[in-house]
C-alpha cells in the first residue's frame, strides 16, 4: 500500500479547493504559484476525475509547458503508481487527464476542446485579448474553472487590466502572493533577492514584489510609444523583420507599417528553442507574410536559405559599426510608436530597453544595455531600408547586460 506523503502548500493557496469560476494568483518571483497550482491540481485529479487544460500564449514544444513541473510534482507526491506520463499528456487511473496547448498557434484545437473541468493559464501576463476571446467560451462545462497565474509586467497588459484592475465578480478569487507568503522560500533565492534589491531597487520591486514595470529616465523609448488596439487600413504597406533565437533567446518576428511619420506594430510571433523546421509556423502566424519581403538577421544564412525554400521572400540585412544605434535613433525619430495589445513581448521590450545607469552617481550613461531587444532587433531589420548609416562618431555604444 502506498504511504501518503506529507505535502506542504503555502496557506494562501488553500482557497484553490473552494469552487470559483476564476482563480487568479499574481505577484513576484518565489511565491510558489506554479508549484502550488501543480500540486493542488494533481491532488484534485487523484481524488476525482478531472480534465485539465494547461495552456499559455505560445507553446512551441512540451519544453515550454508545465509538463515537466507536473511530472516533478508527481514524483514528489509519490503518485507515480496513479499517473501515467507520456510526451503528449498525463493520465490518471481514474480517467483524469492533463492536456497541453498554446493559445496563439493552436486556436482551432483550443476551440474544439470539450469537457474541460479546469483550465490553468500559466505566464498569463503574456496572454492577449484575442487569446482570451478564444479561450473563455471554450471553458464552458458546468462548474468549470479558469486558474490564472502570472508575474505582472505592464499595467496595460490585458490580463492585468481584466483580472486585477477591473475584476469585481463575486465568483472570482483574486490573490496577490509574494515570497514572504511562502514559508518554503529558499535561502538561495533570498540571497538573489537581496542582491537585486541593492543592485536596482525598481527591478527588485518588479521581479520580487510583483509591481508592474514603470518607466524611468533610462528607458530608451520613454514617452515614445503607446499600447492600444487599432486596425490597419487596406492600403498600407507592411514591413516584416525576423531575429533568430539562440538557446534561451527567442526567435522573434513582427510586422509594422507607417502612417504620417507614426510607426504601427500590429503583429508579433515568437518563441524560445524553436527548431529551424518550425520557424515557418511563427512566420505563418503573421498575416500576409508570404506577400512581402521579410528582412532577417544576417548571422544565420543557412536559416535564411531554409525559410526561402518554404516559399517566403526573405533577405539578410546589412550591418555596420553603429547599426544598432542608427536603428534605435530611427525608431525614436517617429512622432509616436503604436504597439497593438496583442504584441505583448514587443511592448515589454519597449518598457525594459534601457541605457546603462551609473550605480554610484545615478547618471544615465551613453551605453545601450544589450538585453530585452529581440523584437526590437526584428523591428530594426524590418525598417532597415529606411535607416541611414551615419558618418559621425557614435553617441552611444551597446554593452552586455
Amino acid at each position: 500500500m502506498n504511504k501518503k506523503p506529507i505535502v506542504k502548500i503555502p496557506n494562501k493557496f488553500k482557497p484553490l479547493w473552494n469552487p470559483k469560476r476564476y482563480k487568479v494568483y499574481y505577484g513576484g518571483r518565489g511565491a510558489g504559484k506554479s508549484w502550488s497550482f501543480a500540486l493542488t491540481l494533481l491532488l484534485m485529479g487523484a481524488k476525482k476525475k478531472k480534465r485539465v487544460l494547461c495552456t499559455r500564449e505560445v507553446q512551441g514544444s512540451m519544453k515550454q509547458s508545465v509538463h515537466k513541473l507536473l511530472s516533478q510534482c508527481i514524483e514528489l507526491l509519490k503518485l507515480g503508481y496513479f499517473y501515467r506520463i507520456t510526451r503528449e499528456g498525463i493520465y490518471g487511473r481514474n480517467g483524469t487527464e492533463f492536456i497541453f496547448y498554446g493559445l496563439k498557434h493552436d486556436p482551432m484545437q483550443i476551440k474544439s476542446l470539450e469537457g474541460v473541468d479546469i483550465c490553468w493559464v500559466e505566464e498569463a501576463q503574456k496572454i492577449s485579448n484575442e487569446s482570451w476571446d478564444v479561450l473563455i467560451p471554450t471553458i464552458r462545462k458546468d462548474g468549470s474553472e479558469i486558474w490564472i497565474s502570472f508575474n505582472p509586467n505592464l499595467e496595460t497588459d490585458p490580463t492585468y487590466v481584466k483580472y486585477v484592475v477591473n475584476e469585481q465578480r463575486e465568483n472570482s478569487l483574486i490573490v496577490k502572493v509574494n515570497y514572504w507568503d511562502n514559508p518554503f522560500f529558499s535561502d538561495e533565492l533570498r540571497e538573489e533577492l537581496e542582491y537585486q534589491k541593492e543592485l536596482d531597487y525598481d527591478d527588485y520591486l518588479h521581479i520580487w514584489e510583483g509591481h508592474c514595470k514603470t518607466a524611468s529616465d533610462s528607458q530608451i523609448f520613454r514617452n515614445k510609444f503607446i499600447v492600444e488596439e487599432f486596425k490597419a487600413s487596406d492600403d498600407v504597406v507592411f514591413y516584416y523583420g525576423l531575429d533568430w533565437g539562440f538557446s534561451q533567446d527567442p526567435t522573434a518576428v513582427l510586422r509594422c507599417y507607417i502612417i504620417n511619420n507614426e510607426l504601427y506594430i500590429d503583429y508579433e510571433s515568437g518563441g524560445t528553442q524553436i527548431e529551424l523546421d518550425s520557424t515557418y509556423k511563427l512566420i505563418d502566424a503573421i498575416p500576409k507574410s508570404k506577400q512581402y519581403t521579410i528582412r532577417a538577421d544576417s548571422a544565420r544564412p543557412e536559416s535564411i536559405s531554409f525559410v526561402k525554400r518554404q516559399g517566403y521572400k526573405i533577405e539578410s540585412v546589412h550591418k555596420w559599426a553603429g547599426s544598432v544605434e542608427d536603428g534605435i535613433e530611427h525608431i525614436r525619430s517617429f512622432k509616436k510608436v503604436h504597439i497593438h495589445t496583442r504584441c505583448m513581448e514587443t511592448a515589454s521590450e519597449f518598457v525594459k530597453y534601457s541605457y546603462k545607469v551609473d550605480r554610484v552617481t545615478g547618471d544615465i550613461l551613453p551605453m545601450i544595455i544589450d538585453a530585452h531587444n529581440h523584437y526590437i532587433d526584428a523591428l530594426r531589420y524590418a525598417l532597415q531600408p529606411m535607416i541611414k548609416q551615419k558618418g559621425k562618431p557614435r553617441m552611444a555604444k551597446v554593452i552586455g547586460a
